[in-house]
């Protein structure tokens, strides 16, 4: 019997979704319940932490990551540079490399600036009534 690479995707999509679904299953039944029935589901990331802070923290995380990323290609940069014997094509891919990863730096500096200020400042800012 030949089967063909869609119907693998297809019962891969399927097996996951099922997974899933028990996962769901499986941690609905381990909430709680109060003396009227209604289901209580605790927070798995602890009883202080908002949905801002969480977002907040995975965005600084994905931050951290390519920054990192961004200094893997100053060092790629440098080294096509340093290693490019005089050859003008190498040098402009070097010095390419090097401007590119200045520019991505400067996103990455200002994106992390932007989330700060919208995760911190604007979202928890305090409420004035007059």
């Amino acid at each position: 019997m030949k089967t063909s690479k869609t119907s693998i995707i297809l019962n891969c999509i399927i097996i996951l979704l099922a997974i899933f679904i028990i996962s769901c299953e499986v941690s609905l039944a381990q909430s709680g319940s109060d003396s009227s029935g209604v289901v209580t589901l605790t927070n798995p990331l602890g009883k202080d932490v908002t949905p801002a802070a969480f977002i907040g923290t995975v965005i600084n995380g994905i931050l951290g990551v390519v920054g990192s990323l961004a200094l893997v290609m100053f060092i790629y940069g440098g080294l096509t540079w340093m290693t490019s014997a005089g050859g003008a094509e190498k040098v402009k891919k070097g010095k390419d490399i090097l401007v590119w990863a200045t520019i991505g730096l400067v996103i990455i500096f200002s994106a992390y600036a932007l989330v700060n200020f919208v995760i911190f400042d604007v979202v928890n800012a305090p409420t004035t009534t007059g």
